[in-house]
């Protein structure tokens, strides 16, 4: 399946009818001294640009008043857009392991330990995103909900069966590179052992989503753990349905509303198996 990369925005300009001024023209003086203004400007804007290469600036898709709302995502109550957010696109390939241990969550079944692990210069605090892991994998509506697996994060690689690693887009690429994957800098993926979200997916999620950033957040960190449990890709059950949390909900939504657990009211919510993507 191809990733799909969200557009710049842009228009064409106005037609102008140079055939007469419109009313109210400025005076050429007036006209020359705000165009020498505009090109100081650009000047300025393209010297900011040379002083930030590396890092991506990115700002929402479209201007939205502090009280406009994002579509109510199933499970989730509506949240505001997401401010503009800066992350790097690169970085050394180093990562810096989340200290400490959680508690064993889950009822019963085998216990599956992980390891969390940020990649250094990435901007986010290891433990910080540690405990956002750990939160989305204890709560009831997870994977633990099935009755036939525990979880637990240690800080040692030798213990754990799995890492979830945060990586920017040229590292989380280069990583999923090595297991035949194609991500584009784009998707996140799993290789055995290692889960790899891409940091630019973590911090913007996806363009059109429907629902707050937290609600993607838990979605990727469940769809890629998911595939590190066994399970394999779905489709969209029906237009209006909640999203499968296998469904591959950072290529579209396919008429499904935006759902971040693999448990729905308690019952394991899915969809029409993808074989082979």
């Amino acid at each position: 399946m191809t990733p799909f990369f969200p557009l710049a925005e842009g228009g064409e300009p106005e037609p102008v009818d140079r055939a007469r001024p419109p009313a109210g023209e400025a005076r050429p003086g007036l006209v020359r001294m705000r165009r020498r203004r505009r090109r100081a400007v650009l000047l300025g804007l393209v010297a900011l640009g040379a002083t930030v290469a590396g890092v991506v600036f990115v700002r929402a898709d479209d201007p939205v008043l502090p009280s406009a709302r994002l579509p109510q995502a199933h499970g989730f109550g509506a949240g505001e857009r997401a401010a503009p957010t800066a992350y790097p696109t690169s970085g050394p390939g180093r990562f810096a392991a989340a200290d400490g241990r959680s508690p064993v969550r889950g009822y019963d079944g085998p216990l599956r330990r992980y390891r969390v692990a940020v990649e250094e210069g990435a901007g986010q605090d290891p433990d910080v995103f540690a405990a956002t892991v750990d939160e989305v994998l204890a709560d009831p509506r997870s994977w633990i909900a099935s009755g036939e697996l525990r979880v637990q994060r240690v800080p040692e690689a030798a213990a754990a069966d799995f890492t979830v690693y945060l990586a920017t887009p040229a590292t989380s690429e280069r990583m999923c590179a090595e297991g035949g994957l194609s991500t584009e800098r784009y998707t996140s993926c799993r290789l055995p052992g290692e889960v790899i979200i891409n940091l630019a997916r973590w911090m913007d999620a996806v363009p059109d989503y429907g629902a707050p950033l937290a609600v993607y957040r838990t979605y990727v960190v469940n769809h890629e753990v998911g595939h590190e449990f066994g399970e394999e890709h779905q489709a969209c059950p029906g237009p209006g349905e909640p999203a499968p949390v296998m469904q591959q909900q950072t290529y579209g939504l396919d008429g499904c509303v935006a759902n971040a657990w693999p448990y729905v009211d308690g019952i394991r919510h899915s969809g029409p198996l993808v074989p082979g993507v």
